[in-house]
């Protein structure tokens, strides 16, 4: 059975997409921990992110790099942070969260909660600081 990240690469659940080529997606986490928190995550299935070859997983590096510099243009931090845990959805993916404080990236807060509207707008914004 395919993921839910593999269920949106194929377009079948709509996300707040970020960025997307070929091999890599990025969108915005549902459930963040801060305004900004984007995943990044390979199109091909693939459960544990040390199981990827070679050339993906670095690929998939580079996209994240690129991502998270564009967070850091347009979401007040001092940092993005960056996190991989792969408990909870079995597709590798890359959390990107805006940090302000350590706890910034603490899972077991409470997520924050935006409306459709405020989740279009965060995507274009950091949308427009990639193209930048």
């Amino acid at each position: 059975m395919a993921s839910i990240f593999t269920r949106i690469v194929n377009g079948e659940i709509p996300c707040y997409k970020i960025a997307e080529d070929d091999n890599y997606l990025a969108f915005l986490d549902i459930n963040p921990l801060q305004e900004g928190h984007t995943l990044v995550i390979p199109k091909k299935e693939v459960d544990f992110i040390f199981d990827m070859d070679e050339q993906l997983h670095a690929g998939l590096w580079n996209f994240a790099r690129i991502i998270g510099n564009a967070i850091g243009k347009v979401v007040p931090c001092k940092r993005v942070g960056i996190t991989v845990i792969g408990l909870e959805v079995p597709h590798a993916h890359i959390h990107l969260i805006p940090l302000k404080t350590l706890y910034d990236m603490d899972f077991r807060k409470p997520k924050l909660s935006f409306t459709p509207e405020e989740f279009l707008t965060i995507a274009e914004k950091i949308k427009q600081a990639i193209e930048k």
